[in-house]
C-alpha cells in the first residue's frame, strides 16, 4: 500500500481510541469505590452498625467519608470484629483480580493471531456489559452473604479476565497506528479515575444511601461500555483507520512476495554461476531470504527496555497509592470537615487522577524524550524516590519511621509530581513499544506491553505490603 494516509476526519479515530480506553477502565473503578456497598452486604448480623466493618474493610475512601462519625461513635459503644467473610474480602478481591489480569493478558500474548482481534475485543466488551448488568440486578436481590460473596468474587475474576483480554487487544491494535494513537487510551483510562473519584466525593457530599449509589455507579458503567460497543463497531468505516489497519498486511504480503522472488533469482544465478557465489542484496549487501513469523520472545528482544520501563512505572505507583497514601493523615486541620472527610478523597485520589489523566493527555502533543533515548529509562528509575518521600510523609499508624514531611503541603505536592510523571512516563512507554518493531510485529508488541503493564500493577501491589509494614 502506497501512497499519503488519509486524514484523521474530526479526530474520530482518536475519540473512538479515547472512549474504548475509558470503558476499559470505568467499570473497574466504579466497582472498587464500591467496597463498602459490597462489605456491607456480607455482614452476617444485619444489627450490627454499618461503621463497624470501617477499620479493616472499607475501601479507604469510605473510611474518609465516615470518619468523623465513627469517633463520635466510639466513646458510646464497643465496635464489634467484623464478620470472617467481611475480612478477607479485600485480601480476596486484589487475589481474584490480579491473578486473571496477569494470565489473561498473557494468553492474549500468544493467542491473538488465532482469534481474530473483533472477536476478542467485542466478547470482552459485551462480557464485561453483562457482569455488570447482573451486578446492577443483584442491588435489589436480597441475598445469603456466602451466597454473595461467592457470586462477587466470580464476579471479579470474569471482570479482570475479559478486562485483561480488552485491554491488551486494544493496545495491540493501536500499535498497528501512528505512535500518538496510543496516548488517547491512556488518557481515557487516566479519565476513568477521575470521574470515578469525583463521583465519590459527590456521594459523600449529598449522603446518598451505599445502595443507591452503588446502583448509579453500576448502570454508569454500563452506558459507558455500551458507548465503548459502539465506537469499535464505528472504527472499521473510518478511512484513516482502515488504511493502517490493512497497511501492514498488506506490506507483509508484498514483502514476502519480494522476498520470495528474490530468493528464486539467488538460487538460479547460483546455479549459473562456476563457484556458486552468493548474489548480494543491491539494497544493503545481505542475501534475501523469505522470513518467517516473528516469535513473540524475537519482538520482546527489540521492546524489553519499554516493557520493563512500564512495569517498574507501575511497580513504584502502586507500591505506594493507595495503600501508603491513603493513610496520610492531615496535619493542618485534622478535626475539621476537611481532615476528618475530604482529606484524601481530595489530596490522594482526586488529586493523583486528575495529574495522571493530564500526563497521559500530554503525550498527545510531546512525546520527549524519544523511543531511543537512554533519558527514558532513567527518568523512570528516578520515580523510585517517591516511595520514601511518601512514607516519611504523617503516614498513621507507623512504628519505624520517624515523620519528616508532616504538613499537608509536602504530601500534596509530592502527589502531584508523582501522578503527573506516572501517567506521562507509561503513556510515553505504551506508545513507543510498538513502534521499535516491524509493522506486522506492532500488535503482538503492544499485547507484550499491555502483559508488563499489567505484571507492573500485581508486583506494586505485592511490594505495598512490604512498605506499608516498614512504616
Amino acid at each position: 500500500m502506497t501512497g499519503t494516509s488519509p486524514p484523521d476526519r474530526y479526530k474520530g479515530v482518536w475519540l473512538i481510541f479515547f472512549i474504548l480506553g475509558l470503558g476499559t477502565l470505568l467499570p473497574w473503578n466504579f466497582f472498587m469505590n464500591a467496597t463498602q456497598y459490597f462489605t456491607d452486604r456480607l455482614k452476617e448480623d444485619a444489627s450490627v452498625d454499618r461503621l463497624n466493618n470501617l477499620n479493616t474493610t472499607a475501601s479507604p475512601f469510605d473510611k474518609a467519608s465516615h470518619l468523623s462519625h465513627s469517633k463520635a461513635n466510639a466513646t458510646e459503644k464497643t465496635v464489634d470484629p467484623p464478620s470472617h467473610l467481611v475480612g478477607i474480602f479485600n485480601n480476596m478481591m486484589t487475589l481474584c483480580a490480579m491473578l486473571p489480569l496477569l494470565i489473561f493478558t498473557c494468553l492474549n500474548s500468544f493467542i491473538h493471531h488465532r482469534i481474530p482481534q473483533q472477536v476478542r475485543i467485542l466478547c470482552s466488551l459485551v462480557a464485561i456489559f453483562l457482569v455488570f448488568m447482573l451486578t446492577a440486578i443483584l442491588v435489589k436481590v436480597p441475598m445469603e452473604p456466602l451466597a454473595f460473596f461467592i457470586i462477587t468474587m466470580v464476579k471479579i475474576v470474569f471482570i479482570n479476565s475479559f478486562g485483561a483480554i480488552l485491554q491488551g487487544s486494544l493496545f495491540g491494535l493501536a500499535g498497528l497506528l501512528p505512535a500518538s494513537y496510543t496516548a488517547p487510551i491512556m488518557s481515557g483510562q487516566g479519565l476513568a479515575g477521575t470521574f470515578a473519584a469525583l463521583a465519590m466525593i459527590c456521594a459523600i457530599t449529598s449522603g446518598s444511601k451505599l445502595e443507591d449509589s452503588a446502583f448509579g455507579y453500576f448502570i454508569t458503567a454500563c452506558v459507558v461500555i455500551l458507548m465503548a460497543i459502539g465506537s469499535y463497531i464505528l472504527l472499521p468505516r473510518l478511512d484513516f483507520f482502515r488504511y493502517y489497519s490493512m497497511k501492514d498486511k498488506t506490506e507483509y504480503r508484498v514483502h514476502e512476495k519480494h522476498s520470495e522472488m528474490e530468493t528464486k533469482v539467488d538460487l538460479i544465478k547460483k546455479a549459473d554461476e562456476p563457484n556458486g557465489v552468493e548474489v548480494k542484496d543491491t539494497i544493503n549487501g545481505a542475501s534475501h531470504a523469505a522470513q518467517p513469523n516473528s516469535s513473540v520472545l524475537s519482538i520482546f528482544k527489540k521492546i524489553w527496555v519499554m516493557a520493563a520501563s512500564v512495569c517498574f512505572v507501575f511497580t513504584v505507583t502502586i507500591g505506594v497509592f493507595p495503600s501508603v497514601t491513603v493513610a496520610t493523615v492531615s496535619t493542618v486541620a485534622p478535626n475539621t470537615l476537611w481532615g476528618a472527610k475530604y482529606f484524601i478523597p481530595v489530596s490522594c485520589f482526586l488529586m493523583f487522577n486528575i495529574f495522571d489523566w493530564a500526563g497521559r493527555s500530554l503525550t498527545a502533543v510531546c512525546m520527549w524524550p524519544g523511543k531511543d533515548s537512554r533519558l527514558l529509562p532513567f527518568m523512570v528509575i528516578a520515580r523510585v524516590v517517591f516511595i520514601p518521600l511518601f512514607m516519611l510523609c504523617n503516614v498513621q499508624p507507623r512504628k519505624n519511621l520517624p515523620v519528616l514531611f508532616a504538613h499537608d503541603a509536602w504530601y500534596i505536592i509530592f502527589m502531584v509530581f508523582f501522578s503527573f510523571s506516572n501517567g506521562y512516563l507509561a503513556s510515553l512507554c505504551m506508545c513507543f513499544g510498538p513502534k521499535k518493531v516491524l509493522s506486522h510485529e506492532a500488535e503482538t508488541a503492544g499485547t507484550i506491553m499491555a502483559f508488563f503493564l499489567s505484571l507492573g500493577l500485581a508486583l506494586g501491589a505485592i511490594f505495598s505490603f512490604l512498605f506499608k509494614y516498614v512504616i
